[in-house]
């Protein structure tokens, strides 16, 4: 699942937040807050405007990161003992990144190769770990301790760790943030009551759903955000 600076997932929340561990709640409280004004007084209002950019613009954008995001996915598809998956996730890496124009195209999905998102926090998972106490990172947004300690993996597995030049690699980080938070918006809506507690709920619904590919999870709510983030 993309990192990014202030994360919200939204879905369908079928959890309370009196069900969550959440032990350090005033701390995470005092993060979410942080977040909330870096948002508003930064992240927001650089994504309306870059939101007015040309539609075929922003979805070669989209293209590109999610491309990116392929080779960390056919690790953990092997690591799940997902081996078809695996050669479903890798080809479509080797065609988007050339047939593709580096991922700004993505003539994989057409091909009936179909888009997976796993990560290193789901193959912990998978293995038995638990989640662990819910924590809310400065900057980077809801997570959990099982999620903090599946990091450095994911960034090892990243193309853009593995990338000489600094600046471009901080470059590609931020327009990375800049386009998930612009996908966002418009969904920005559907959160009601109390933020921190609707932020939490759907993080860790999401991450039930993620962990489980969706199976035993009976709700279009989670499957249209599902949709709406990986498109």
């Amino acid at each position: 699942m993309r990192s990014f600076v202030f994360t919200i997932f939204v879905c369908s929340s079928f959890l309370i937040a009196e069900d969550i561990n959440d032990p350090f709640e005033d701390l995470n409280r005092l993060s979410f807050e942080f977040n909330e004004s870096l948002d508003a007084n930064f992240l927001k209002p650089i994504a309306e405007t870059y939101s007015k950019s040309p539609r075929l613009l922003k979805k070669g954008v989209t293209n590109f990161f999610d491309n990116l995001e392929e080779v960390d996915t056919t690790v953990n598809q092997l690591l799940q003992g997902k081996i078809g998956y695996a050669v479903n996730d890798l080809t479509r890496f080797v065609l988007n990144s050339t047939i593709g124009l580096g991922g700004v195209l993505d003539v994989a999905t057409p091909l009936g190769l179909k888009r997976h998102e796993e990560d290193f926090s789901q193959t912990l998972a998978l293995w038995g770990v638990p989640s662990g106490p819910y924590i809310m990172l400065p900057l980077l947004g809801p997570s959990s301790v099982r999620d903090i300690f599946s990091r450095p993996v994911s960034s090892l597995l990243s193309v853009t760790f593995h990338m000489t030049e600094s600046d471009v690699n901080i470059a590609l980080k931020a327009v990375d943030a800049l386009e998930t938070r612009e996908r966002l918006l418009e969904i920005e809506s559907l959160i009601y009551g109390d933020r921190y507690d609707f932020v939490k709920d759907s993080y860790v619904q999401y991450m039930i759903y993620e962990v489980s590919d969706g199976e035993n999870v009976v709700d279009e709510f989670v499957d249209d955000m599902d949709d709406f983030l990986i498109e």
